[in-house]
């Protein structure tokens, strides 16, 4: 008499859990979207040349040199000694075969740092958005190019955070509007107004441990303050002017 009475319940339950999918739709259960990552369509190496290339540097511009140096990635699609050295220098910090051609392996790591809106794995436009509420707008430049420099700017950020150890970084500024500009006191020439600056504190380091992280991370324009430091890409752009500057 149990056993029925346990097997009558099961049916009546299944006959509940099929009519509730039915009104509420199978599709109620949804598998988890799938990340968005870069179509890397072939192997890149020395002599390489194209948008994927571009995208390529993009993404390895953090490390482009080994020590404090000015120099910065090109991002120009033709696949140079500078390109194969930052990539090198990429393939070591994540753990890859450092051969300076970037396959299948590089290309997944070089996708685990990008999010689904195109931003990076620690980093959120939105930290970079100016502060008076103009979100990339209102600057020296229109909003797109300023969410793709902000973009580029998050490759040499991540790039920074791993060589502090994997140390969350805080963006006291990023983008400002001409008009947050001029009411923070900024310069008439800010590389913020570009989307191309940012000024950063990284948790447990001090200002000069992180200037020594920029120093090798592509940044063409670093400058210490007291409790922050600046970070911009000044000399890669034909806007903003200034080249090289380095007030450390």
């Amino acid at each position: 008499m149990t056993h029925r009475t346990n097997r009558s319940w099961l049916v009546r339950s299944f006959v509940v859990l099929f009519a509730a999918l039915l009104t509420f739709g199978v599709a109620q259960v949804a598998a988890p979207q799938e990340a968005h990552a870069y179509n890397w369509t072939r192997t890149l190496s020395e002599g390489s040349s194209g948008s994927d290339v571009r995208e390529l540097q993009i993404r390895v511009a953090g490390w482009a040199a080994d020590g404090a140096s000015r120099t910065y990635v090109a991002v120009d699609g033709q696949f140079g000694p500078a390109t194969k050295a930052a990539v090198i220098r990429f393939q070591r910090a994540y753990g890859l075969a450092a051969d300076g051609i970037a396959g299948p392996a590089t290309h997944r790591a070089l996708n685990a740092l990008e999010q689904s809106d195109g931003s990076t794995t620690h980093f959120n436009f939105s930290e970079f958005h100016s502060k008076d509420g103009a979100g990339f707008s209102g600057g020296k430049v229109g909003a797109s190019t300023v969410k793709e420099n902000v973009r580029r700017l998050m490759y040499k950020l991540e790039a920074v955070r791993k060589k502090a150890g994997d140390r969350p970084i805080t963006i006291n500024s990023g983008f400002r509007s001409i008009n947050h500009n001029s009411n923070v006191g900024g310069a008439s020439n800010s590389q913020h107004m570009y989307g191309i600056a940012a000024d950063i504190v990284i948790s447990g380091r001090s200002v000069s441990q992180t200037i020594s992280y920029a120093q090798s991370s592509g940044f063409s324009g670093i400058i210490r303050y007291s409790s922050f430091t600046h970070v911009d890409s000044r000399a890669e752009y034909s806007y903003g002017g200034g080249g090289f500057y380095w007030a450390i």
